[in-house]
């Protein structure tokens, strides 16, 4: 029997607080090399940071800056919430 899973999205009432809603989205999408300064900056004084950044986690964003954070930082943080939990179980 083939087991069938969905994915399930968070709620994302969040987004309404979310300062990156006021400034132009393209800074959250910086082309290869280019910087993410910009981006960070509106995340560093976000209110709803973490839950954009859990977000980004759970649904596995591959693009852009989420949380103040780039897909590759996003990428180590997924990495060692699985060790860390491989850790408890054994």
């Amino acid at each position: 029997m083939q087991r069938i899973t969905t994915k399930l999205l968070q709620p994302v009432d969040w987004q309404a607080n979310a300062r990156c809603s006021e400034v132009d989205p393209e800074i959250f999408f910086p082309e290869r090399g280019g910087s993410s300064k910009a981006a960070r900056a509106v995340c560093d004084r976000c209110a709803v940071r973490s839950q954009c950044l859990e977000y980004a986690l759970n649904n596995k964003e591959q693009f852009g800056i989420w949380g103040g954070t780039s897909e590759r930082e996003r990428r180590k943080l997924r990495k060692d919430r699985a060790l860390k939990r491989l850790r408890a179980v054994s």
